[in-house]
């Protein structure tokens, strides 16, 4: 048994952590690209300018928009920053693109159905938002890392596509060398747990018969790396075995929404307080969420 659950987190692991340095450098190179050709200027009046609140809306529409995991998001949060977009539309953008890609979205419509779905969606969006505008307001942009800036246009004068190819590669391997010692922590930790914690467990802490299942299934979601396609056949087995939709919903909510992977590569980018306070807040909307769901479905 015990080489078993270690084969099959190995397994896990080099799967996940192939898909997550594929997924990294191609993202990053992609926004070093992007703020190679669209000035900063460009970028923030994109996502509302100086208001902060109409940021905050188009940061989590732009976040509900691209089909990234946690990790793949994070090359995007780091060019949004650099180009001096609010603090709030960046923590919106960051809140919502891993909850409400359209992937998981579309399999929320198959496994939950439209009512369930729309309230998921509203739900969360409005929590991306109103979050990103509570900790900017609190002053939360003042716990962000110096990390590498996206400004390789600035650094040799060049500007034909060549160079600015060069340099967007280059940026994003220098970026990947300084935290790949984190996602490949992430991605280990997520690979044990997947191997030696039974999917049984799951549904005894957060099944039927607890009257807290809902915030077990959030805390429980955490530590599991969960990908978009693996969304719908975990959901099925565990409403199955009994779990709630709220239960179901607060797991998926932890669990694609600050993972381990994520949370170790947030931490080379975010002070200990904002990082708490990022992850407090996905516990929040995955229990909000849970029991909202829950209250609709027997109503």
């Amino acid at each position: 048994m015990l080489w078993n659950n270690l084969a099959v987190a190995v397994d896990f692991f080099v799967e996940i952590a192939v898909e997550l340095v594929l997924l990294f450098i191609g993202v990053t190179f992609l926004v070093g690209l992007i703020q190679e050709y669209v000035p900063d200027e460009t970028v923030k009046k994109m996502l509302g300018g100086r208001n902060r609140l109409l940021g905050g809306v188009l940061g989590a529409g732009f976040g509900s928009l691209t089909p990234f995991c946690s990790c793949s998001t994070i090359p995007l949060l780091l060019g949004m920053l650099n180009a001096g977009v609010p603090f709030a539309a960046a923590m919106a953008f960051l809140l919502s693109s891993p909850l409400l890609n359209p992937v998981i979205i579309s399999l929320f419509i198959l496994l939950l159905g439209w009512k369930v779905t729309a309230l998921y969606f509203v739900a969360t969006f409005t929590a991306a938002v109103v979050i990103g505008l509570i900790l900017d307001r609190l002053g939360f942009a003042g716990q962000v890392k110096p990390m590498v800036a996206i400004r390789g246009r600035d650094d040799d004068g060049e500007t034909d596509a060549k160079s600015r190819v060069q340099r967007s590669a280059s940026f994003a391997f220098t970026l990947f060398r300084q935290l790949l010692p984190y996602l490949l922590l992430g991605a280990g930790i997520g690979a044990f747990i997947h191997g030696f914690v039974p999917q049984e467990l799951i549904s005894r802490i957060a099944g039927p018969g607890n009257p807290l299942a809902v915030p077990a299934a959030a805390i429980v979601g955490v530590p599991i790396y969960i990908r978009a396609e693996t969304i719908l056949p975990i959901g099925l087995a565990l409403t199955q075995k009994g779990m709630s939709v709220g239960a179901v919903l607060a797991l998926v909510i932890g669990g694609a929404g600050a993972s381990i992977p994520e949370l170790t590569l947030l931490s080379a980018i975010f002070e200990k307080r904002l990082l708490a306070a990022f992850l407090l807040t996905i516990f929040g909307i995955a229990v909000a969420v849970g029991f909202l769901a829950n209250f609709v479905a027997v109503t």
